[in-house]
């Protein structure tokens, strides 16, 4: 059975592979592989489509046959969304916290989890269950690079993705910290871009992010 441990390793690899995981909230699933693969081609293979839109699983089943692409589920809450995502075939999932009853689903389910936490007392508990690879949400209204900073020196067994307000102007503060693995954000998949079929100018985003250093 896949421990929390095991799961970690996981999430850590996949983070390690480009240093922005583009979260996506598709409302046409006929949108999904053009969107994948425009990402794809500019340096984000690992990308986040969250469960926010009845699309969602479609979107995530269709994206999974994108050469190149490691698709998950990010918003997940619940054993049930643990189910549906890899049964559409996520692999892996990304949730804004974490409960008991959401990490027991993983690991019973073998799906990794990239679990939320925010707070000193969020870390430790994470790190008793053997967590050691989190998510920091939401990054900006939390203190930002400054408290994750902070957070890191009493607690540097934790490496973190932040999302939740990040953008070029700021990503770099975050992916400059010595327990962050890479960053989350919408911004290289806008929605207007989304809608209007603009891949290559998600294409040209997407370069541009993979471009930040770590």
């Amino acid at each position: 059975m896949m421990t929390p441990k095991d799961m970690s390793a996981q999430a850590l690899e996949m983070c390690r592979l480009a240093p922005v995981i583009p979260v996506l909230v598709v409302d046409d699933a006929g949108d999904a592989v053009p969107l994948a693969e425009a990402l794809v081609a500019g340096g984000l293979p690992v990308l986040e489509v969250t469960l926010r839109t009845p699309a969602a699983l479609d979107v995530i089943r269709a994206m999974s046959g994108v050469k190149g692409g490691v698709v998950g589920a990010g918003t997940v809450l619940t054993e049930a969304d643990v189910i549906a995502a890899k049964e559409a075939g996520a692999q892996f999932a990304v949730s804004p916290g974490a409960t008991d009853a959401l990490c027991a689903a993983c690991v019973e389910h073998e799906l990794p989890l990239l679990p939320g936490a925010v707070t000193a007392t969020e870390i430790m508990r994470m790190l008793e269950r053997g967590f050691t690879t989190a998510k920091f949400f939401p990054a900006e209204t939390s203190g930002g690079a400054k408290a994750l900073k902070a957070l890191g020196a009493p607690l540097p067994q934790m490496t973190f993705c932040p999302t939740g307000g990040l953008s070029m102007k700021n990503a770099a503060d975050y992916l400059s910290l010595p327990n962050v693995a890479c960053v989350g954000g919408a911004w290289v998949a806008p929605g207007d871009k989304v809608k209007s079929g603009d891949w290559a100018g998600i294409e040209a985003l997407a370069k541009e992010a993979s471009a930040l250093e770590r």
